[in-house]
């Protein structure tokens, strides 16, 4: 082993004294201040055995000293006295040697390179150089585009107002590049968006069947029951269908939906459990359509698995229907629909379409995770309005909700746009 001290200015001379002296694998024994700088001992083919001490050897016991001849022979009077008195001495045992366990020797902690602070501080700057070079390449390409393709500069610029993500911006914006007029590559934008967006073509409700509305907390979801009850019972009569509320945490959410099912006339059920949701639905086997009302939950509630759980009654075929409001931001949508997706909801329903300030958010997270639209909820009117998902009126929709709003600036463009071909590039 070797062991050095190191004088040097700064922190980052002294380990560049010991990689160039001890190499690579040196261990950094101390460091402190002194006048001029600080002071570094390091140490290389560091054995830390080396400087524990060997308990085990002070853990064994000393073997007792040879008795004198003296010793011995007042040894051997005292056990004649004893023979002659004839006392009991059973009860006198010689104690059993103390066993000490020996301790294991401690190593000494060893610095590793990789949290070197230097290193640390090393790679923090490399990432603000990283974002840095990543802005600057931004604003170049956003440039570029401006100067060769003003064009397409500004049908990047149309749809990123409609709040849609900058990575299906750029692809829409790619797949129009040979258009020729910039209506016309507006107008075909928009047809892809639609394309992009996966609909719920037939009414499954017509064909009926049990459905779960699961979501969030506040997206509607008890009034959307009652819209799509009132559609099936205009169509087929109010005795084909039945309702069922599994909302056990809201004060009032089952006096609700009871209300709806008055004003319809059509049965409703109660069920806090599993077994409970399972006799309900027993007992409502001749109607066509069964609708359950769930406890609306956050996408972080501990309890969400408990009732997403609850649906899965077996040999029932209970479908889900995730219920999903326009005005959340993307972001939140994204998350909802991960944390819902337990359940393997068949379609979503948009609600709240007149209150959302954008659509593009909505669009881009259904366009993401790949959820079929079934319905769009525009109103508080049972059941004027529900709607079936129509793709091409949505993005009119949301083009209609853009006019009214600001556009982005130049400079958020251009990060958009290089975010985008950053992820596009992996």
């Amino acid at each position: 082993m070797k062991i050095k001290r190191f004088f040097a200015s700064d922190i980052r001379q002294a380990l560049r004294q010991v990689r160039e002296a001890l190499g690579s694998d040196a261990v950094i024994l101390s460091n402190k201040k002194v006048d001029g700088g600080i002071e570094l001992v390091a140490a290389v083919d560091y054995d830390a055995a080396a400087f524990t001490p060997d308990v085990s050897r002070a853990s064994k016991t000393p073997e007792p000293p040879a008795q004198k001849p003296s010793q011995i022979e007042s040894s051997d009077q005292y056990s004649s006295f004893v023979n002659r008195t004839k006392a009991p001495v059973s009860h006198l045992k010689e104690p059993e040697p103390s066993v000490v366990p020996s301790a294991q020797p401690e190593r000494a902690p060893r610095v590793e390179w990789s949290q070197d602070p230097v290193l640390v501080e090393m790679r923090q700057e490399m990432k603000a150089l990283r974002r840095m070079l990543e802005n600057d390449l931004s604003g170049l390409s956003w440039r570029e585009m401006g100067e060769h393709a003003p064009e397409t500069q500004d049908l990047f610029r149309r749809l990123m107002a409609l709040s849609v993500t900058p990575d299906i911006c750029s692809q829409l914006v790619k797949a129009v590049s040979n258009v020729e007029t910039a209506d016309q590559a507006w107008r075909k934008a928009l047809y892809y968006l639609a394309a992009k967006l996966e609909t719920v073509g037939d009414d499954l409700l017509d064909q009926g069947g049990i459905f779960a509305l699961i979501g969030p907390t506040g997206v509607g979801k008890t009034t959307t029951i009652a819209k799509l009850a009132a559609r099936f019972a205009l169509r087929h009569g109010n005795r084909q269908v039945a309702l069922i509320s599994t909302d056990n945490y809201r004060i009032g959410a089952q006096e609700q939906l009871n209300t709806y099912a008055r004003i319809l006339d059509v049965p409703v059920r109660s069920a806090g459990t599993r077994e409970e949701l399972a006799v309900a639905l027993n007992a409502l086997t001749g109607k066509r359509l069964i609708l359950i009302d769930t406890a609306g939950m956050s996408q972080r509630d501990v309890r969400l698995s408990e009732q997403l759980s609850l649906l899965d009654v077996a040999g029932q075929g209970v479908q889900s229907f995730l219920t999903l409001s326009a005005a959340t931001d993307y972001s939140s949508m994204e998350q909802a629909i991960n944390a819902f997706g337990a359940a393997k909801p068949a379609a979503c329903i948009l609600t709240k379409v007149d209150e959302a300030g954008s659509l593009g958010g909505a669009l881009s997270a259904l366009i993401h995770k790949a959820l079929p639209l079934a319905f769009v909820a525009d109103g508080q009117k049972v059941p004027e309005d529900l709607h079936l998902a129509r793709s091409h009126t949505l993005v009119s929709k949301a083009v209609a909700c853009s006019n009214g709003g600001g556009e982005y600036s130049d400079e958020y463009l251009a990060l958009a746009l290089g975010g985008a071909r950053a992820n596009a590039h992996g």
